[in-house]
């Protein structure tokens, strides 16, 4: 755990230098906004939030001296805090918009702005559009969502009040006239709307209407990915919110040229908006995945972090953080373990994530959640001032197949990530370091910053990007795909062949079939890709299916193991020869490699876990890097790897995920991991000038032999990050 006061300091000469440095640090960490304050680059600085969202009987009971303590003891730097929406916590005076009961004579949001800009705190107000009370959906019953059957909607969880339609007049008449009241009231920087995007398809005549005359289709009954008419609403939905943005933030900058609105993203990549609204009105991005969920890895925070970064990969991205569990029975005023909300945090640390906790209650009956969150803030303070200045940086990336996600209804889309949760997890399991880019931004410039691209299953890909990927092999970069990759196009039809049939050196026959049970696939000649299965035959194999034909100029590392019963048991025995690719590979003659796994590997991997499965898919990735990672790691456990770096040196994160609790949180304990020995390419025309592991604030012994460093690090509590320096 990361001590919440200085660290013990080194004995000798050293201790009085290193407290003063120690000292300075602190101040520095408080005082590093100050020249960004009110001005357009103000989110720069905004690294470490506390967010609170208040309840309405808050104004009569929550003690705000508390959270202004907590605001110091946290180091933070930026505040976001409910202002109105469902409930206004200062005193409107928009028609309609519902002023708490409780508040009085009392102005409790523009209270905490008060205080914490005399802290040179920077804030923004939470506003929440997606409810309204009995009198508004009376006066207004266009401001209400309807159902399939034509009824109004009735809110699920608190049925006395009427979720709104966030495709009609409530956002973009009602709500722009409260941003403006509050941008105008409040020496605030930005405003965060939650729960703004919708929940699901509204029914009424305005939305059947629009959406008709746009598309010409009725509205969809149901998600499905088949259904022209479901494709289409999930771009008039694309359209309706990316306007709303551009909308709500050219209101707020009318008023406060400096400040923006901010919309919530959710915990998904950016499918669902038009990117040249994000990029010209969202300076920095907010992820709203605040914690783990059932079978959910830890990673997932970091991965958060990538996915806004595969598509805006200079964006500043933060992530949400709760202090409560995160399951579907939804304890919103509970405190999960502080070693869960460390990891949460931190591993959004080691991955660049600028950290933010959030509090549903403004009163605190359980404080234990306090100085969990003060340590893991100390420590992204800790390392802020070295990753700051580098930008992420991998050889491999893996793609995130929006276009092919994007046909999936948002609560059923974790069934078509399974592929590539999969892939990322036997990843982090060889402790191999990757970056993930969007298929919506394959530029030359994009995909030339790795040797190795994998593609787990992206199965719908315009002509477009299969020839950006096409292009990017030909200029001798490698790839790995898997599945259904590049097997439909943009809109779901299926191809009569693969759109990188060429790529993959591979034909299709027929599939995918299945669900398959008891299948195998068995080693076929001497690759490096089937090393390392010392004395098995054959290993598990997937259970849905393709038939392909390799090229010519690939081999089979693998071969498919022809269906036999799993029942009765004595009937439990092969009936012919392998036969059929299971794995192609090849040299592209470019300077590349390409494996194709023609099975739903990843996700099988993803539900299985089957070792055999992770080393297949480790060997794949470094027979198709074909070199010795940039960076390696040797020792026990379970890391998740970052790599930042400028024209002065790297960082290395290792954040640890070693846990016996690691496949289902809450964790209870952090369990520190012994010495690791880490080895680093040096660039062409540079040394190491310094190895410093940046936790521990100490040197790091390190050694060189042929163009790479291997630098000791002694122990790894939570997270460490070993910055090296050239000269």
């Amino acid at each position: 755990m990361m001590p919440s006061q200085a660290p013990a300091p080194p004995v000798g000469a050293e201790a009085l230098s290193f407290a003063n440095d120690w000292m300075k640090t602190m101040l520095d960490a408080r005082r590093q906004n100050t020249h960004t304050l009110r001005t357009p680059d103000w989110f720069k600085t905004a690294t470490r939030w506390t967010q609170l969202t208040f309840v309405e009987d808050d104004p009569e009971k929550y003690d705000p001296a508390f959270w202004i303590d907590v605001f110091k003891r946290t180091k933070s730097n930026a505040v976001c805090l409910s202002a109105g929406g469902y409930i206004a916590y200062y005193p409107s005076e928009v028609p309609y918009h519902y002023v708490s009961k409780y508040l009085g004579d009392k102005d409790i949001f523009g209270a905490l702005v008060d205080a914490a800009r005399k802290l040179d705190m920077h804030v923004m107000a939470r506003v929440d559009p997606h409810a309204v009370h009995d009198d508004a959906a009376k006066a207004n019953p266009e401001w209400v969502m309807i159902n399939a059957d034509g009824t109004p909607r009735r809110h699920w969880a608190y049925p006395d009040v009427w979720v709104t339609n966030a495709y009609g007049d409530y956002n973009t008449v009602f709500m722009p006239e409260v941003v403006k009241e509050i941008v105008r009231k409040y020496d605030i920087d930005a405003v965060f709307a939650n729960r703004w995007q919708g929940h699901g398809v509204d029914y009424s005549e305005d939305s059947a209407r629009r959406f008709k005359d746009m598309f010409g289709y009725a509205l969809p009954a149901r998600p499905d990915a088949e259904d022209p008419a479901w494709q289409a609403w999930v771009q008039w939905r694309r359209r309706v919110l990316t306007d709303m943005i551009a909308q709500w933030d050219d209101a707020v900058k009318a008023i406060r040229p400096h400040a923006s609105f901010i919309p919530n993203m959710g915990g998904a990549s950016l499918m669902e908006f038009d990117l040249s609204v994000i990029a010209k009105h969202c300076p920095f991005l907010v992820v709203d995945h605040q914690g783990r969920k059932g079978l959910e890895l830890g990673w997932s925070a970091g991965r958060n972090g990538k996915r806004i970064r595969a598509t805006f990969p200079d964006r500043p991205v933060v992530l949400i953080t709760s202090i409560g569990p995160e399951e579907e029975y939804r304890w919103k005023d509970a405190v999960t373990s502080g070693e869960e909300m460390q990891l949460w945090i931190n591993d959004g640390t080691a991955h660049g994530l600028y950290a933010w906790f959030t509090k549903f209650n403004g009163v605190v009956p359980d404080k234990r959640w306090v100085e969990p969150v003060a340590d893991a803030f100390a420590l992204q303070a800790a390392i802020e001032p070295v990753l700051e200045s580098m930008k992420p940086t991998a050889e491999i990336a893996v793609i995130d197949p929006s276009t092919t996600l994007r046909h999936w209804a948002p609560e059923e889309r974790h069934s078509a990530e399974k592929h590539d949760l999969g892939f990322y997890h036997a990843l982090v399991e060889a402790r191999l370091p990757f970056e993930l880019l969007s298929d919506q931004v394959l530029t030359d410039e994009s995909l030339d910053r790795f040797k190795l691209i994998i593609l787990a299953n992206a199965s719908c890909l315009s002509d477009a990007q299969n020839a950006a990927i096409r292009a990017y092999v030909d200029r001798g970069g490698s790839m790995i795909a898997s599945y259904e990759t590049s097997l439909r196009d943009e809109f779901g039809k299926k191809r009569p062949d693969f759109g990188l049939a060429d790529v993959l050196g591979a034909s299709y026959v027929s599939g995918p079939r299945g669900i398959v049970k008891n299948t195998y696939v068995a080693l076929s000649g001497d690759h490096p890709i089937n090393r390392g299965f010392d004395g098995a035959e054959r290993i598990m194999g997937g259970t849905r299916l393709i038939h392909a034909v390799p090229s010519a100029d690939a081999k089979a590392p693998f071969l498919y193991v022809p269906d036999f019963p799993d029942l009765p048991m004595e009937e439990v025995y092969p009936r012919e020869e392998p036969k059929g690719a299971a794995v192609i590979a090849r040299e592209t003659g470019k300077g590349g490699r390409t494996v194709y796994i023609p099975w739903n590997i990843g996700e099988i991997f993803w539900e299985v876990y089957a070792v055999d499965h992770a080393r297949l898919l480790a060997n794949a990735v470094h027979w198709a890097l074909g070199k010795t990672p940039r960076v390696t790691i040797e020792g026990k456990g379970v890391i998740d790897l970052a790599l930042r770096e400028n024209g002065e040196g790297m960082a290395v994160s290792l954040f640890n995920l070693t846990n016996p609790m690691m496949m289902k949180g809450p964790i209870r304990d952090n369990y520190p991991l012994a010495a690791q020995t880490i080895s680093v390419e040096i660039p062409e025309g540079r040394s190491v000038a310094k190895a410093w592991l940046v936790v521990a604030d100490r040197a790091a012994s390190f050694s060189l032999a042929n163009g790479r460093a291997q630098v000791e690090v002694p122990g790894i509590d939570r997270l460490e990050v070993l910055h090296l320096t050239w000269k």
